[in-house]
């Protein structure tokens, strides 16, 4: 049973970071993760992607790891491909070069489970194709299909998310070496480094608009 404290910290990594639902925690590696997710999923909506690309640098500085070599060859990559480059970052720079392979290995089948994880939490925009099983001609078996999709998949989602909190914390070892400062406000953010305001209207309108 996860408390309420790991309820809204999953919920955060969840949410769209947007201006009408903006990050009520202090902000971490793993809220990192979410914005690079972000990114790559509106990689064709270029209001969101300047969006979220100045969130995720705002962040980065934040955090006090702007200058790591790893997360400037994220910066460089493009929206669309970036949790699918994250298993490249042990080749880049690394004082680890002995075991990237291995490395690689992790990050990517990690990467694939965040990103998973990330897709179901998000599944009304993610399933553009129709629900699964929406297909079956069969009622009885179709019925069946939806049961679990609606029911025990949503009723199991939030222990299943509480992975989130674990694979972050694994990640930040794999790609930055677990060099994190402390988590950081959204006021903070947004008054010292320059993280989108969500009651800018200005910002507001960029972000809906493109």
């Amino acid at each position: 049973m996860s408390s309420h404290f790991e309820q809204a910290r999953i919920s955060q990594l969840l949410s769209s970071y947007g201006p009408d639902e903006p990050p009520r925690l202090p902000l971490g590696f793993g809220d990192y993760l979410s914005l690079l997710w972000r990114l790559d999923y509106h990689a064709n909506d270029l209001g969101r992607v300047r969006y979220y690309r100045r969130a995720a640098d705002a962040l980065t500085t934040g955090l006090g790891i702007r200058d790591n070599i790893v997360l400037r060859f994220i910066e460089h990559a493009q929206p669309g491909q970036l949790y699918e480059q994250l298993s490249n970052i042990p080749y880049r720079g690394s004082r680890r070069l002995v075991d990237a392979n291995d490395r690689k290995s992790a990050i990517a089948q990690l990467a694939a489970l965040r990103n998973d994880i990330m897709r179901v939490g998000n599944y009304p925009n993610q399933w553009t194709m129709g629900w699964p099983g929406s297909g079956i001609e069969d009622t009885a078996i179709r019925e069946r299909v939806f049961a679990v999709l609606f029911t025990a998949l949503q009723s199991q989602y939030g222990n299943f998310a509480r992975l989130l909190l674990v694979i972050d914390i694994v990640l930040s070892d794999l790609l930055i070496d677990g060099e994190l400062g402390e988590e950081i406000s959204l006021h903070q953010l947004v008054v010292e480094f320059g993280f989108p305001n969500p009651h800018d209207d200005r910002v507001r309108q960029n972000f809906y608009e493109g």
